[in-house]
């Protein structure tokens, strides 16, 4: 079943009327499975398949390729995975900020479309941020003027900056959903390059130094963090996030709601851990978040950073220790102990194992068995 082989649906706008683009590696059998569509024809600039885009179509690819190519509709349906209808966002805060007077807001079109899909709050401020940032660079140009060259020369800008290829993708991706989600336009940046990813292993902590940052924290809540974020394998705005009725107690669980991609997931609650929250919620009493700030509102992501940094020093840890190393470590130490990389990917909420694999580089088990050459 299926054997590796997937097919990638697109929007075309070929004549002026809407087309289904059919995009895959060369493979015989979905060649041969395409051919069979009706009315499919190829096309040159777009360098793929297409059929007409209509609802007896989209049935006919389903059922052509059911059972033998995998369909990625992540590219063409509005309403695709990462949406979480449980969870609409309110974007008026950007509408409302002050700003400098010559300064180009995000327009109010782009903020009705992340809102009306409900992107994870993240996405919104990067969206935004990065959107306005490309608006700012050409100020005399209205936005639906921009040319594809244009925005080559602008990402040309951020890469001679040292920007990294993680930021250069955001910012691709903040360009195209303005013109091809917003705008409508969903043939005209195909081409645009994006950067080639940079590979960089995970930095992880021993577990002794783990267990020497949690003895060093200031006070339980502080406890309670740091623990939670490396136990859990929780991402901080993750933790953040938490609600008091997220942590089930009598099944040992952790319910994540909506978290990278607007994916709710579930992780364990450790049973050590469990003994200091119960005397953390006896003492604080949080209402609103697990973890609230002044006025019962949610810690801020800078305090847990501040927090992990002191006790990082007064443990002696002398190199950089971030919130995310203690997920790193969390994944790392569960492979070194024998965890099944299958189980791993659940609880870290990873879409594939492809992406929980790079935990193999560090853990310590990947290399025990290698032969001293010196010996």
């Amino acid at each position: 079943m299926f054997k590796g082989r997937n097919i990638t649906l697109r929007h075309l706008l070929i004549g002026g009327k809407k087309h289904i683009g059919l995009q895959f590696k060369s493979d015989k059998v979905v060649q041969a499975l395409v051919e069979k569509l009706p009315e499919v024809y190829w096309n040159d600039e777009f360098g793929m398949y297409h059929i007409p885009n209509n609802k007896r179509n989209l049935g006919i690819i389903f059922n052509t390729f059911r059972g033998e190519v995998w369909v990625n509709g992540n590219y063409f349906f509005e309403n695709g995975q990462e949406l979480n209808e449980d969870r609409p966002k309110n974007v008026s805060w950007y509408r409302t900020r002050k700003l400098q007077k010559d300064f180009k807001r995000c327009p109010d079109e782009y903020l009705d479309k992340l809102e009306l899909r409900r992107y994870a709050e993240n996405t919104v401020k990067t969206y935004v941020h990065q959107f306005e940032a490309f608006i700012n660079h050409y100020r005399e140009i209205r936005p639906d003027a921009i040319t594809e060259n244009e925005i080559r020369l602008y990402l040309q800008k951020l890469s001679r900056e040292g920007r990294s290829s993680s930021y250069l993708n955001q910012a691709v991706n903040s360009i195209k959903f303005y013109y091809e989600v917003v705008l409508g336009m969903p043939n005209r940046f195909y081409d645009i390059e994006r950067p080639i990813k940079q590979k960089q292993l995970p930095r992880v902590l021993s577990k002794e130094e783990v267990l020497n940052l949690i003895g060093n924290t200031n006070n339980l809540k502080h406890r309670c963090i740091v623990s939670l974020l490396y136990s859990a394998g929780l991402r901080r705005s993750e933790l953040l996030d938490l609600r008091p009725a997220d942590i089930d107690s009598k099944r040992m669980l952790i319910t994540i709601k909506g978290a990278k991609g607007n994916k709710d997931r579930m992780t364990v609650l450790s049973p050590t851990l469990l003994k200091d929250l119960r005397a953390y919620y006896k003492e604080y009493r949080p209402k609103n978040f697990l973890f609230e700030g002044p006025g019962q509102k949610a810690y801020s992501a800078s305090s847990v950073l501040k927090i992990i940094s002191m006790a990082a020093l007064r443990a002696g840890i002398r190199k950089k220790v971030t919130p995310h190393m203690l997920r790193h470590s969390f994944a790392t130490h569960l492979l070194e102990d024998g965890t099944d990389i299958r189980y791993i990917q659940l609880l870290l909420g990873h879409s594939s194992t492809k992406t929980t694999e790079i935990y193999t580089h560090v853990a310590e088990t990947s290399f025990t068995n290698i032969k001293d050459l010196l010996s």
